[in-house]
């Protein structure tokens, strides 16, 4: 069994040989069901294309397959800057898409220092909802001037998005 890439005609793996650089590539072989796998670890953007599955019999068997390497994205909306009353309620919603699967955790900071959830402050809390978009809302309420500054939702399996927040004191 061999594995061909298309983009560039490159033979990747003949049997359980890799004939690549790439070190990512491997032929995977399940004895038990005789199935060859083409595993590449830590899939890159530049990975998506077509790859080839050749199977060295009379005659010879050949499967294409499409590869697509999704990426998603993370936004908060409203950003990259809110402006919030003293008193009112800091709702910060940060939305994931183009996921594959929802991200296992999704993690708060405020001026890259963890936000704690049971502080003496208080009314500080956090809803998640995980679907084909994963939504998480940080919700901080009585809004006061140490509330301002930088906001980072961080899913666990995305880039992580900021936001700058200032409270304005008003009359």
């Amino acid at each position: 069994v061999s594995w061909i890439r298309h983009r560039d005609l490159h033979l990747l793996t003949v049997g359980r040989f890799t004939y690549t650089s790439d070190l990512r590539f491997q032929s995977v072989h399940n004895p038990q069901t005789e199935d060859w796998s083409l595993q590449v670890r830590y899939p890159q953007k530049r990975d998506s294309g077509i790859y080839e599955c050749q199977v060295s019999t009379t005659p010879p068997i050949a499967h294409c397959m499409q590869l697509s390497i999704v990426e998603p994205i993370t936004s908060i909306l409203g950003g990259p800057e809110l402006f919030i009353n003293t008193g009112s309620t800091i709702n910060l919603t940060c939305i994931i898409r183009h996921s594959p699967e929802p991200p296992p955790g999704i993690y708060w900071t405020h001026d890259n220092l963890e936000i704690s959830y049971d502080s003496p402050r208080g009314g500080v809390s956090v809803i998640t909802e995980k679907g084909e978009i994963t939504t998480s809302y940080l919700l901080i309420q009585r809004a006061k001037d140490p509330d301002s500054g930088k906001y980072t939702c961080s899913p666990s399996n995305a880039n992580p998005v900021s936001v700058t927040v200032h409270v304005l004191n008003g009359l």
